[in-house]
């Protein structure tokens, strides 16, 4: 099955997958750094936005949010969560906007989404034009060099009768600009258990590549992957949060 078959056949199971994820705590960090770096304003969006979950958090803590995704059953799921939020479907390698943003948000690693260097490329670039002044872009990364194949992120939630074990990992074979997150969900109803596996293409690069991409538009600040405290980067961890302030 391909990837965005997959995607699409698992909308209503996404929020399941990712039940352990601290939204609000990721969101209020990109908020408080925002009120660090930004420009005092409140035009949000958050590229592969998914369900909307962390456009949820921005909304209640008084932003004005909009989402973007490819994928539009997950928009469908998004506007039943956020009545109030924009959405539109979109590649977030090239799209456009009406009106710039002050934040524009990526979480859970979804800039690597991007098949490779120049969608990257692209990416930022659209970015950048889609600020506003001294506007925003915060997202996650992970450092191609610094992969442990063999580590893998495992859990099990019992929903609607059914139990469901959701296994990811990331894996990258050394060289090259591509790496990919591997996935596997099994789902048990009763004495019957349903399996999927898949990998999610991606684009791979160390921390410094992505900076060097990134300068040409953006001042760039680095900072440790804690979403409950402010920590620059030490150069020593393979996750990292991005904050860059638009040029």
């Amino acid at each position: 099955m391909s990837f965005n078959a997959l995607y699409t056949d698992l909308s209503g199971y996404y929020d399941l997958m990712c039940e352990g994820i601290n939204y609000h705590a990721q969101s209020n960090s990109a908020h408080r750094l925002h009120q660090i770096f930004g420009n005092a304003g409140t035009r949000h969006l958050d590229l592969a936005c998914g369900t909307g979950p962390h456009i949820r958090h921005f909304i209640d803590s008084g932003y004005s949010s909009s989402g973007l995704d490819i994928n539009q059953p997950m928009l469908d799921l998004a506007k039943l969560r956020c009545p109030e939020a924009h959405f539109t479907l979109q590649d977030m390698c090239d799209f456009g906007v009406d009106e710039p943003f002050d934040l524009i948000t990526c979480f859970l690693y979804s800039i690597h989404y991007n098949s490779g260097i120049p969608k990257l490329k692209e990416c930022i670039a659209s970015v950048h034009g889609a600020l506003s002044e001294s506007g925003v872009f915060c997202f996650n990364s992970v450092d191609k060099t610094k992969i442990d194949n063999g580590t893998r992120a495992r859990h099990a939630v019992e929903h609607q009768g059914s139990r469901f074990v959701f296994s990811s990992g990331w894996n990258y074979r050394g060289s090259g600009e591509k790496q990919s997150l591997q996935l596997s969900i099994e789902k048990t109803t009763g004495e019957v258990t349903q399996a999927w596996q898949d990998e999610h293409p991606m684009v791979a690069l160390s921390f410094a590549e992505l900076h060097e991409l990134l300068r040409p538009y953006f001042d760039v600040h680095v900072f440790e992957h804690d979403y409950e405290k402010i920590t620059p980067w030490g150069q020593a961890s393979g996750n990292a949060l991005f904050v860059c302030v638009k040029k």
